[in-house]
């Protein structure tokens, strides 16, 4: 998923996040800039590191061949980025963020994006109201051009709660556009915000995100593939996530499982990188337990694992095994 923005930016009480783009807790991911001034760099750097400020996430900006966000600075292609763990799936030589122009809050408001958050008009909360008409006069014509399914996705379109986490719409968060009041029923638009929310940094610092009260940099427990028995474990705290890693030796199909009475949301990442995620899976197994079985290559795997709730309910214990499958 790709968002774009050419216009300035506006304000959020809560962020919205789409489920299943998050990065693990405590990412380490490398930037690779393809072009801009040295001046540009390093506006992008400050802005991006407001996010780190708050979240369990770290930005290393080493142009790595392999980097998961690259960032380009096209000036005709606009400001847009694609959303958390989408920028995986971008081939390595093309970029998975444009900086068409750089207004106070621009990069910031598109590394947004990058750690999973989407644009908060889209809340269905926001209870805005949109003069249709307009808004795909206007954006249609200079400087965006854009097509009637780029207006849909980008400004009209709202999430429905079952895809996102959020709640309360918040008009001072970085991820809100400015808009015109000839855009909106009633004639009251948004005001541009360059800087992140007091609640945008306390949202992406907090459970339902990427928690500071997490170890920055996760430890991950050693699973035995085909152990005799399942290794007992437990979230013990609200917002907990277990890191587990497992040896492939010889590729094929394999599951991933948990059993017991909690219920759980497993990711696998890999092989070989903690940011590259595979698969993820809610109740698919016994009960609401999570079940993945995905082909893999040899390799280093990691398997997150976490409460489905983040609120004070959300603790119990769980049995976890990795095993070959055979049909």
């Amino acid at each position: 998923m790709r968002f774009h923005r050419t216009f300035p930016v506006a304000g959020t009480q809560r962020a919205v996040m789409p489920i299943g783009k998050l990065w693990m807790v405590g990412s380490v991911l490398h930037v690779r800039f393809m072009g801009g001034t040295q001046a540009q760099r390093k506006k992008v750097q400050k802005e991006a590191l407001w996010w780190t400020e708050c979240a369990n996430l770290e930005f290393v900006f080493d142009d790595a061949p392999d980097a998961e966000i690259r960032v380009s600075f096209e000036p005709s292609g606009g400001a847009w980025s694609y959303v958390g763990t989408d920028c995986r799936a971008i081939p390595l030589d093309q970029p998975t963020m444009n900086l068409g122009f750089l207004d106070d809050g621009t990069a910031a408001h598109e590394f947004g994006h990058t750690i999973g958050l989407a644009h908060e008009h889209q809340n269905p909360r926001s209870g805005i109201e949109w003069n249709t008409a307009q808004v795909m006069k206007d954006l249609s014509g200079p400087p965006n051009h854009w097509t009637p399914e780029q207006i849909r996705h980008n400004v009209l379109n709202k999430y429905t709660a079952a895809h996102i986490k959020g709640t309360d719409f918040d008009p001072h968060s970085i991820m809100l556009y400015f808009f015109p009041g000839s855009w909106v029923v009633g004639g009251v638009g948004t005001r541009a915000n360059r800087t992140l929310s007091p609640l945008d940094r306390s949202y992406v610092g907090g459970p339902e995100a990427y928690p500071r009260t997490e170890p920055r940099r996760p430890t991950a427990k050693e699973l035995v593939v085909d152990a005799t028995r399942r290794t007992r474990a437990g979230i013990g705290n609200p917002g907990e996530e277990d890191l587990y890693t497992f040896t492939v030796e010889t590729g094929g199909t394999f599951v991933a499982d948990t059993r017991g009475p909690t219920d759980l949301v497993m990711k696998l990442y890999g092989p070989d990188r903690e940011t590259a995620l595979i698969a993820e899976d809610d109740n698919s197994g016994v009960g609401l337990n999570p079940s993945i079985t995905a082909a893999l290559v040899p390799g280093v795997y990691f398997l997150q694992i976490r409460h489905y709730r983040r609120d004070d309910s959300g603790v119990g214990e769980y049995r976890l095994k990795v095993r070959s499958h055979r049909p």
